[in-house]
């Protein structure tokens, strides 16, 4: 990947967020009215607790962040050693500098959590995507890391989770999800990652076009939600592309 040249179209981690997240956000008619669904208990103490998740900043000055992000390079890269916490050694895992909390600014504390969710479940997919081990790969890859955090962006949109309830069907049937398994952010997020990369190959696509990949992972994504007798996230289609 030529840096330089993708520094020019993304000019930081704020303008490849800004490009990521502006095509996936589905925007309705001003004055549409949105269904709202009533929540159990349960669900609404599930809800409660993941977006207490989505409210943490990531924070460099926090020691247990700083852990969080080590222990990821270790997940990553195991047998190199991190030469410290800001280093230009983060490059080769798709961050845009050698400082990663620059990139968390948008997608919090949790993006990180995710990224160590993956790695930690099912290696040998957070492995083949980092390093890009399948497929034709483009000339010019999209950087890992800093769509994962994309991913998580798009996932908390698309679920409408930061509204004190759902406003979608989507957003109702992931908190029936949620409230037997509190993972169910974790692991969607997995399946999102591998369904964009798979969109990403079967479309062909170059960085330029990754708007129109994450558009069509998550159009994909909602339509497996919404089949009918789906009980599980394990039962999505899109989850046979994980391996452990």
């Amino acid at each position: 990947m030529c840096v330089d040249l993708l520094s020019e179209v993304v000019a930081g981690s704020a303008a490849w967020l800004g490009r990521g997240l502006s095509c996936v956000c589905v925007q309705g008619r001003d004055g549409d009215p949105r269904p709202s669904f009533d929540l159990t208990p349960a669900q609404e103490e599930c809800l409660q607790r993941l977006q207490s998740r989505i409210d943490v900043a990531y924070d460099s000055s926090i020691p247990q962040h700083q852990e969080a992000l080590k222990d990821l390079w270790k997940l990553a890269f195991p047998e190199e050693e991190l030469h410290g916490i800001v280093s230009d050694q983060w490059k080769e895992m798709g961050w845009q500098g050698k400082d990663p909390s620059t990139d968390f600014r948008g997608g919090g504390f949790i993006s990180l959590e995710n990224l160590l969710y993956f790695a930690r479940k099912f290696p040998k997919s957070f492995h083949g995507l980092l390093r890009k081990q399948v497929g034709d790969r483009s000339v010019w890859e999209y950087p890992f890391a800093v769509a994962g955090i994309n991913i998580t962006f798009m996932l908390i949109q698309m679920l409408d989770l930061e509204a004190v309830k759902p406003r979608s069907i989507v957003g109702e049937t992931f908190l029936r999800f949620l409230s037997v398994n509190e993972s169910a952010f974790d692991l969607l997020y997995c399946i999102a990652f591998k369904l964009m990369d798979q969109q990403w190959l079967s479309m062909r696509a170059s960085y330029m076009e990754f708007n129109t990949v994450m558009k069509s992972t998550r159009r994909q994504l909602e339509r497996e939600i919404m089949i009918e007798d789906i009980t599980s996230l394990e039962d999505l289609p899109s989850y046979s592309l994980l391996s452990q």
